[in-house]
């Protein structure tokens, strides 16, 4: 008797051929104590959100927390409690557990202090790391970090979201001939346990760097009470300017680039979203391959520590050079 189902199944023959969707990774977060975490298991663990990026979720966690700083010790518990029970994260009592028992480990802890440490402790397990803005709360730690992350040949990627912003300039410059300087500005709260700069002007320093690159030599500071303006001059006779405000809060006047060139200029940076960043650290995690070479991210470090020595030395320019080998940098 002919099966009337025969040619559906035939159809169906090649489909049992297809290859199995390689599982997700598995991602370990430590330091529950930033709106960080809500974000990216947002866009890492709902396959229906609108910024969702497939290949990864976060499935471990390490709470941590400062409790000398309020912004981390006020909210590490709401934090922790909505990765539990929204998203079922298993909590560890250790970084070292955490980080046997995950693909790749992102470290989140909003304060800097912290990063050396645990990145420290996670390297026996010999995982892809992403150290969440800043690479570590001083320049002489984030050399070290470095360091440690070349001696143990464990990849380690660093950067703030506003690198990627959408509408980053540095993917407008084809038409506007030789980058002569880039103006940067946004947020610079200050926070007492942290150089002045590290705490929120990382992230329009980092904007900065996305287009001008490494190669600043020196730089010098003029502060005042709402504002810091650094100037860096890059090797190649390029500025960096980069404005940190305090007046209004965070929201005081946004972020924004605007980059001069030769034969024109072009403005963005001013919009903002997390996917970029999470495609990036996703795809690193896949790889092995740093998006933004370690020593970028060291050299970012010591424009900021550059700019604080210049602050105390009443705005006279500092080099690159200086600050590096007083943090242990080897030449």
């Amino acid at each position: 008797m002919k099966n009337k189902f025969a040619p559906f199944l035939f159809c169906l023959v090649p489909l049992l051929f297809l290859p199995a969707r390689a599982a997700d990774l598995r991602i370990g977060m430590i330091g529950l104590d930033t709106s960080h975490v809500t974000a990216f298991l947002q866009t890492l663990n709902e396959p229906q959100h609108k910024d969702h990026v497939a290949g990864a979720r976060i499935v471990a966690g390490y709470k941590g927390g400062s409790p000398d700083i309020e912004s981390s010790s006020s909210r590490v518990d709401g934090f922790t409690k909505t990765a539990v029970e929204k998203y079922g994260v298993k909590m560890y009592d250790t970084i070292e557990e955490l980080a046997q028992n995950v693909d790749a480990v992102i470290v989140l802890s909003v304060d800097g202090r912290t990063h050396l440490d645990q990145f420290r402790r996670t390297l026996a397990a010999k995982k892809p790391v992403y150290i969440d803005k800043m690479l570590a709360g001083s320049l002489k730690d984030g050399v070290e970090v470095a360091r440690l992350a070349r001696e143990s040949k464990v990849p380690v990627f660093c950067a703030s979201s506003l690198r990627y912003s959408p509408d980053s300039p540095a993917g407008k410059l084809d038409k506007i001939g030789q980058i002569t300087s880039v103006y940067s500005f946004g947020p610079a709260e200050l926070e007492p346990h942290h150089p002045d700069m590290f705490w929120y002007g990382i992230h329009a320093v980092e904007a900065l760097y996305a287009v001008m690159g490494p190669g600043c030599v020196k730089v010098s500071r003029t502060h005042a009470t709402n504002t810091d303006v650094l100037t860096g001059v890059w090797k190649d006779g390029r500025v960096g300017i980069m404005q940190g405000n305090r007046s209004g809060g965070k929201g005081f006047g946004g972020y924004g680039v605007r980059v001069f060139g030769t034969k024109g200029g072009v403005t963005g940076g001013e919009k903002h979203s997390y996917k970029p960043l999470v495609e990036e650290f996703v795809k690193f995690f896949q790889t092995g391959i740093t998006p933004v070479p370690l020593e970028t991210t060291v050299e970012v470090l010591a424009y900021m520590e550059a700019a604080d020595e210049s602050k105390r030395r009443g705005g006279a320019p500092v080099s690159i050079a200086e600050v590096m080998k007083a943090a242990g940098a080897k030449p």
